[in-house]
């Protein structure tokens, strides 16, 4: 018995991770994007000497309107999936209603392509029909190749705005500590590298936790990533700002 409640309590934290990971996972891409893209703005904005003030509005700006967009993007897409999975459901439980034989010989084909012959062929396909939801659930995952999220697209999208805009506001933080405080900040820009270096470097350990990769090149290819964003920004505004 104890062995057995062992067991369970194994297969509940496994499922209660496996439920998670995906969520984590979009926090960590909403986080890279909003961490990368507001660090960008900041670059740009210290290339062109911005006051704080300046930085502030338009960081927040790119903060709120592609915070937005990214979740957005992420709603559609989680609800164009589950949407599409939902009609081919639909079209599976046509056919074993209107044409069980047909579909019968594909549950058929398709395990006997695994290795199963003779009486225990005959057995896995009359278990299976059996259930006509277990046959549908079969024939989307080894005919189609489909299986059936279960992460809710809306709490998709408000997780990338979330990540978006914590991670984002990052870059952000020492400029508004500059803006607000009588005494002058000395070197925001600076000090805004460092703290979005550090951001950078959490995230790139959370994308190796959630993709199994090396966490040392997970951290560097972020790390990365950002910098050259930022370097690109910030020759850009250097540019612009000796032009006008």
């Amino acid at each position: 018995m104890k062995a057995e409640h062992n067991e369970n309590s194994i297969h509940t934290g496994s499922k209660f991770w496996s439920k998670w990971n995906e969520y984590i996972g979009e926090f960590v891409y909403g986080g890279i994007d909003g961490s990368v893209t507001t660090f960008a703005v900041v670059a740009g904005a210290a290339g062109a000497n911005l006051d704080s003030s300046i930085v502030i509005i338009l960081g927040f700006a790119n903060l709120i309107a592609d915070g937005f967009a990214m979740s957005v993007g992420s709603y559609l897409s989680n609800k164009s999936e589950l949407e599409r999975y939902e009609k081919h459901e639909q079209i599976e439980y046509w056919e074993i209603d209107n044409l069980p034989e047909k579909e019968r010989e594909e549950i058929r084909e398709i395990y006997a392509g695994k290795g199963f012959e003779g009486e225990l062929l005959e057995q896995v396909v009359t278990v299976i029909t059996a259930d006509r939801k277990r046959w549908v659930d079969v024939m989307m995952k080894e005919e189609l190749g489909m299986v059936k999220e279960e992460k809710s697209p809306l709490a998709m999208g408000g997780v990338t705005f979330l990540s978006f805009i914590l991670v984002g506001f990052i870059p952000l933080l020492v400029y508004v500590v500059d803006y607000l405080l009588a005494t002058k900040v000395e070197s925001p820009f600076l000090i805004s590298i460092v703290l979005t270096s550090v951001a950078f470097a959490v995230i790139g350990w959370l994308k190796s936790a959630v993709n199994q990769t090396k966490v040392i090149q997970s951290i560097l290819e972020t790390l990365f990533l950002g910098a050259v964003a930022a370097s690109l920004s910030y020759l850009v505004g250097d540019i612009l700002a000796k032009m006008f």
